[in-house]
């Protein structure tokens, strides 16, 4: 299953069959870089090819997916950006998420920048790792997006991941359905994933694609986070790309639940 995220993370949308025996950096040049004239018509079919538009969805791929600094990336106002941003809706490339402020009782969630997110992982990393770079790619000289690509990866698939952790988790909760869920954010505090059951236990939790397991101090700043918005979690969940330390292993009961990229079969099912 990690394998298999970590292909999906690049090509997760693109209608082609994939090798998963062969090196991802293999793949990406045969079946992106290698085909960039023909991917870049099929994708400007779709988007309209407007260079603002194509600005904006590199901001929003490369930054933080709120509207301000995607926009800022792209040098556009934010009349101009949200225009924009109903066009590329409209045409199904991104949609618009808020903020679940609800969860944690809080009010004012219209003032917290609403992010933007891709519908499909390709997408994302075209407009991350090819557009913003093409005149080398056009011309078969990848040496820049290599480049661009091994200081990136790890912090481009964590939105993947928690993509698909949100999906798991759903599929998790059989006997208390999840009715509500998705992220919350402000200012000076991001959980990844609250959610809501059908009988009101709140759930909170936090996903790290990164090489090295998680610590003890992974929940404790959930916790600190969780008290500084007032959220009372009734169960806590963490997701890790590589599993978790034995100290944290050690508390995994009821309200703790930690998963892995294994626990992924159950979107396969």
């Amino acid at each position: 299953m990690e394998i298999a995220v970590k292909y999906f993370i690049v090509f997760g949308g693109l209608d082609i069959k994939i090798d998963t025996s062969k090196p991802l950096l293999e793949l990406i040049e045969k079946h992106i870089l290698n085909e960039y004239i023909d991917l870049r018509y099929e994708i400007n079919s779709i988007s309209g090819g407007y260079k603002v538009d194509h600005a904006i969805l590199t901001g929003i791929a490369q930054g933080d997916r709120r509207t301000n600094s995607s926009f800022k990336r792209a040098f556009v106002s934010f009349e101009e950006g949200m225009k924009c941003v109903e066009k590329l809706v409209e045409k199904g490339i991104i949609e618009i998420e808020s903020s679940q402020h609800h969860m944690a009782k809080k009010r004012g969630d219209d003032k917290i920048a609403k992010k933007l997110l891709f519908t499909a992982p390709f997408l994302r990393f075209w407009f991350a790792f090819i557009s913003p770079i093409y005149k080398g790619i056009k011309e078969k000289n990848y040496k820049e997006f290599y480049e661009l690509y091994e200081n990136k990866e790890a912090e481009f698939g964590n939105f993947v991941f928690e993509e698909l952790a949100m999906e798991c988790l759903r599929d998790s909760f059989i006997e208390d359905p999840i009715k509500q869920f998705g992220k919350y954010w402000d200012d000076k505090c991001e959980i990844d994933l609250v959610a809501k059951t059908t009988s009101g236990r709140i759930i909170a939790g936090n996903c790290k694609y990164i090489t090295s397991k998680l610590k003890k101090n992974e929940l404790n700043k959930l916790k600190d986070d969780c008290t500084s918005i007032d959220l009372n979690p009734d169960i806590l969940v963490l997701f890790s790309k590589n599993g978790f330390s034995n100290e944290l292993k050690s508390q995994k009961n009821e309200t703790l639940r930690l998963f892995t990229t294994k626990s992924f079969k159950l979107l396969l099912a």
